[in-house]
């Protein structure tokens, strides 16, 4: 017997008993669709971490901030300075391999208002223009301060779109986008003329059902004014980061340092220290080494008191990757049970099939047929029900991933890799394959007298 004569009586079998072949696949199809979806469900959020990963700075970034004295240095706590400028000018004097070196100094407590309308920032920091570089911001409207307006301590500040949202109104309500350039805000007690507002920060996803959701038929509501609107206009970020990023508010570092630290100090004596600062690595193979050079500078300018800390965005990745390999170890797990369950189906079914065939193969056996014509068949017969419900299985788990993308966060979207198809499809054959082996064996083994006498 050829391989399509095997397979067409494959197909023959699976035709005859339909709803007993439905029911065998389904463990298969559930298998595969589970594995496939549960791939998606993990790629999307690695896609939403890595994104956010990258919008906060990327590997390269370096944090220094204060740290806890260690207990051997407890006695010298009191001659801990904190990170000051002093620590910008020694790194500045270093020839460590670093670029685009950003202080920050910010407050405790922060009052912003306008028109009567209050909001808190999640970052309101006093720093350098090229803090744009460190942190991948865009301005999009009106400009970032400069050396200039750093020099004179000017009241500007540049804001992001959740400041203006809260402020001066969200243009999903409005019905227009609002630019609050030249507008003043009250920090504090002290006015400051909105001089930039950088773009509205975003995941992918969120974006593209943005653009969608503006070639949808246009709302018949009414905005103010009589402006036609559509729903959707502007939605929320979908993660942490870019809220935290739509949440900022940067001014120049000697306007903080003056308007604001210099006369708030403990007791009243300035407090001239940074909240932190960063930098980013010229090669992130060469991350130990340099970290360990800027420790060496840090200890000379703290007088050996090591009340810092380095937070890097290494370990970060690395949780990530940790994170991404849990979790398709453990959904793997959980289908491939799916899928063995179905093989356990398949292999049942094939029992079932040979019991109601003994006459047949013992005939077949008979008149001339091998050993191992008959475990070919078998084997094959198995395998197209297994093939089957893996084709199933895609077309199911396209149809599951659809529903997951409605239920889950739009910056975590499932997102359907070529691979995970692959590897899902190719383990329901295998399955399927081992499923058929026993009862092939089985058949291949029965005698044809004993057979044909089999009532």
């Amino acid at each position: 017997m050829n391989l399509w004569s095997a397979i067409s009586i494959g197909l023959k079998e699976i035709w005859a008993h339909k709803f007993r072949s439905a029911l065998t696949m389904l463990g298969i199809i559930l298998g595969v669709s589970s594995l496939i979806a549960m791939s998606a469900l993990v790629k999307g959020m690695e896609n939403g971490m890595r994104e956010a990963l990258i919008a906060i700075g990327g590997l390269e970034k370096v944090t220094v901030e204060r740290g806890e004295v260690p207990m051997e240095q407890k006695h010298l706590a009191d001659q801990s300075p904190g990170i000051t400028m002093n620590d910008i000018y020694a790194m500045q004097r270093s020839p460590l391999a670093y670029h685009t070196l950003v202080p920050y100094m910010g407050l405790q407590r922060i009052y912003i208002s306008k028109h009567g309308k209050w909001f808190n920032p999640w970052v309101f920091l006093g720093t350098w223009p090229n803090a744009l570089d460190m942190n991948l911001h865009v301005v999009e409207h009106g400009r970032m301060f400069n050396e200039i307006d750093d020099e004179q301590a000017r009241n500007v500040c540049v804001i992001g779109t959740s400041v203006r949202d809260a402020l001066f109104g969200n243009p999903e309500e409005v019905g227009h986008e609002i630019i609050p350039l030249g507008e003043t805000i009250n920090i504090n007690g002290q006015l400051f003329t909105i001089i930039g507002m950088f773009q509205h920060y975003e995941s992918e996803q969120v974006r593209k059902q943005r653009e969608l959701a503006k070639l949808q038929p246009i709302n018949n509501d009414k905005a103010p004014g009589g402006i036609a609107r559509s729903k959707g206009y502007r939605n929320k970020s979908g993660g942490f980061v870019f809220e935290l990023k739509n949440s900022t508010i940067y001014i120049p570092l000697n306007t903080m340092w003056l308007k604001f630290r210099a006369s708030t100090g403990t007791n009243n004596i300035p407090d001239p220290r940074l909240s932190h600062f960063s930098f980013k690595v010229n090669d992130i193979d060469k991350l130990e080494s340099t970290l360990q050079q800027t420790r060496n500078v840090l200890m000379q300018t703290h007088k050996g008191v090591e009340d810092f800390s380095f937070r890097t965005q290494e370990a970060w990745a690395e949780n990530i990757t940790s994170s991404i390999r849990n979790a398709r170890l453990s959904g793997g797990i959980i289908a491939a049970i799916s899928l063995v369950v179905g093989g356990i189906g398949i292999m049942n079914i094939m029992f079932a099939s040979i019991t109601e065939r003994i006459r047949e193969i013992g005939l077949r056996k008979a008149i001339g047929a091998t050993t191992s014509a008959v475990f070919i068949q078998i084997l094959v017969e198995s395998l197209v029900i297994a093939i089957l419900g893996g084709l199933a299985g895609l077309a199911t788990s396209w149809a599951l991933v659809k529903l997951l993308v409605m239920l889950s966060p739009a910056d975590n979207a499932p997102q359907i890799t070529f691979a995970s198809m692959l590897i899902a499809f190719l383990f329901s054959v295998g399955i399927g394959l081992l499923a058929g082996i026993l009862p092939a064996v089985k058949a291949a083994r029965l005698d044809p007298i004993q057979a044909l006498r089999y009532e």
